[in-house]
């Protein structure tokens, strides 16, 4: 039983993540019953039934699914190699490089919905290469690295503050909600290259680097002693992470706090040392998916960022209350 738990926990998160993305495929001004959902999908449903789900809505709840995924791996990583339940793109700075750089695309440049992903990936991937500069020869270790992140965080939050401050009101407004992070409008072009992104990148963590990064977690030393070169692996790590964490802000925005909570989450009910990839990609996606469906029943449209940003942000409390009484921090 304890082999088969992370299988076991990811299997029954991917069904219920299922069971939501069904009920959020019927959810519109045109609902449609979820046994319906399931004939259209099977393609037994009527023209109109079709044309709903499978043009209009579902390329947003793949969207949904596939940033849940990316941002829970990227968080799974870098929690593992930070061996601290902190560690996470959010806090690190990676998400807010990469909303930076989109900023300053929107705001300075007018640019398109292309310009805008690929400055995210771009702007994710510097500050991680900066982040590991920072690090020099003593490298990325524990609260080193967070401590690392947060100073980036914090210089990149005050640029994206100074960007706000030179647009004109509707490049606000659309670096706005892009920033809060949202699934509205997301189409097969946003879907599809995440997708590929996920083909390449999740094999690479899970066998190149996830043993190593088991080790990793028993210490440096130790890890080294058993043949593990630390300092490449971490570094390839991190970079791996973040292109993942960017591609999954280039889609939809930095949809903050689901790097830190699905991979807490994941360690808690597996039990398993590692970065636990499968159940944390699992849990990932119920959560983006199950916010997705909570933002459009709140009463009042709300893009998805908020609502992880309550979950998320209340978590994090916990967290701290926990790790503090555990005599952690």
């Amino acid at each position: 039983m304890p082999r088969s738990r992370p299988v076991i926990i990811g299997v029954g998160a991917l069904i219920a993540m299922a069971a939501v993305a069904v009920l959020t495929l019927g959810t519109g001004e045109y609902p449609i019953a979820p046994a319906d959902v399931v004939k259209t999908l099977a393609g037994q449903g009527n023209a109109a039934q079709a044309f709903i789900i499978n043009e209009l809505r579902l390329p947003r709840v793949v969207t949904a699914i596939l940033v849940g995924m990316a941002l829970a791996a990227g968080g799974a990583v870098f929690q593992s190699i930070t061996r601290n339940p902190l560690g996470s793109p959010d806090i690190l700075g990676i998400t807010s490089g990469a909303g930076a750089a989109a900023l300053a695309v929107v705001i300075l440049g007018g640019g398109s919905s292309t310009a805008l992903s690929l400055a995210a990936v771009a702007g994710g991937l510097a500050t991680a290469l900066l982040i590991q500069l920072i690090g020099g020869r003593r490298g990325l270790q524990g609260y080193r690295f967070i401590l690392i992140g947060v100073g980036m965080t914090a210089i990149l939050n005050g640029i994206m503050g100074w960007l706000l401050t030179k647009g004109v009101q509707m490049e606000n407004a659309r670096a706005m909600l892009w920033l809060t992070g949202s699934f509205d409008g997301r189409g097969w072009e946003e879907a599809l290259p995440l997708l590929g992104v996920l083909i390449v990148t999740i094999p690479i963590l899970a066998v190149a680097c996830g043993p190593g990064l088991r080790m990793l977690e028993m210490g440096d030393d130790v890890a080294a002693g058993l043949g593990v070169p630390v300092k490449r692996l971490r570094n390839g790590a991190l970079l791996v992470a973040s292109l993942v964490v960017a591609c999954a802000a280039a889609a939809a925005g930095p949809v903050n706090f689901v790097a830190l909570i699905a991979p807490n989450i994941a360690r808690r009910v597996t039990r398993a040392p590692g970065p636990n990839l499968l159940p944390s990609m699992a849990i990932g996606a119920l959560l983006t998916v199950a916010a997705d469906w909570l933002a459009m029943h709140s009463g009042y449209p709300l893009p998805v960022g908020v609502v992880t940003g309550g979950l998320g942000g209340a978590y994090l409390v916990w967290l701290l209350i926990s790790e503090r009484k555990a005599g952690r921090i």
